[in-house]
């Protein structure tokens, strides 16, 4: 295997712009891939201004036929209120998780919980369609400990099912101040970033907003713009940002790896 095969970021600077916590992974794999990642998050990841709705619902935890955790960030949330109160996991006895994504199937693994549903396409909708196709879903109490700026279309599909649906903000997003501070901004005007990765539709807006929309789409116009899936993507088409590598299954893994298919082969710009 030739070191370009082994290594198609080699020579490419890839910019993350994952909130602090999540951005590690996503760094290291880019890097075992050859890449220099600069990690520069574009969204903060912060309490509720208010934790008694999250509280309440930890309260009545085992009351619910279903809860869905949709990121990492929300299993983290809510368990950390779970134990502000005393309770663990066993507070969940009896009640069936579902899971969008590996990542937060991992989250609730660490957190000593089993999966009972992990849809195969990690979006809301699939896991509307996956609960659906389960079970009878009329009059089942299902719980959403989510973002505060989460999409309603889970929630709208579960409530058409029949079910009663709880949703309570387990954590908020917001802006990263002064992003993408002055060093990073000065590669992106000497175009000296191959890649910006984009693992969500918050940090494509925050990164937009921050630019400026009319710089942000010359800016991101001569770099290659990765979206971790669907949702992001059209974030992007939105704000006038074309999308030019997204993975077919929406992982950091796989968008690793779609980024390093896209530049395997192609010269680096020392190399061009």
């Amino acid at each position: 295997m030739t070191t370009r095969e082994a290594q198609p970021l080699a020579g490419r600077t890839v910019l993350v712009t994952r909130p602090s916590a999540q951005a590690p992974e996503l760094v290291d794999r880019l890097a075992v891939l050859g890449a220099e990642p600069i990690a520069a998050p574009a969204i903060r990841i912060v309490p509720p201004r208010d934790t008694q709705p999250l509280d309440d619902a930890c309260a009545a935890a085992g009351s619910f036929a279903w809860i869905v955790f949709t990121s990492a960030n929300a299993v983290d949330a809510f368990m950390a209120r779970l134990a502000a109160a005393g309770r663990g996991g066993a507070a969940l006895a009896g009640v069936r998780i579902c899971a969008i994504g590996p990542a937060t199937g991992a989250r609730l693994h660490e957190h000593g919980l089993r999966v009972d549903l992990a849809p195969a396409e990690h979006r809301g909708e699939a896991v509307s369609a996956a609960l659906r196709a389960g079970a009878d879903l009329r009059g089942s109490r299902v719980l959403l400990p989510r973002a505060d700026i989460a999409r309603p279309a889970l929630p709208d599909a579960l409530r058409a099912a029949g079910a009663d649906v709880t949703e309570v903000t387990a954590y908020r997003t917001i802006a990263a101040p002064d992003w993408p501070g002055a060093a990073i901004l000065d590669l992106l005007l000497r175009r000296e970033i191959d890649a910006v990765t984009f693992t969500s539709a918050s940090a494509v807006r925050s990164a937009v907003q921050s630019l400026g929309a009319n710089r942000a789409v010359d800016l991101l116009r001569t770099t290659v713009v990765a979206a971790i899936g669907p949702v992001t993507a059209r974030a992007a088409r939105q704000l006038g940002v074309e999308t030019k590598v997204m993975p077919s299954t929406y992982t950091t893994q796989a968008l690793a790896q779609a980024l390093g298919e896209h530049f395997a082969g192609l010269p680096t710009a020392q190399s061009a």
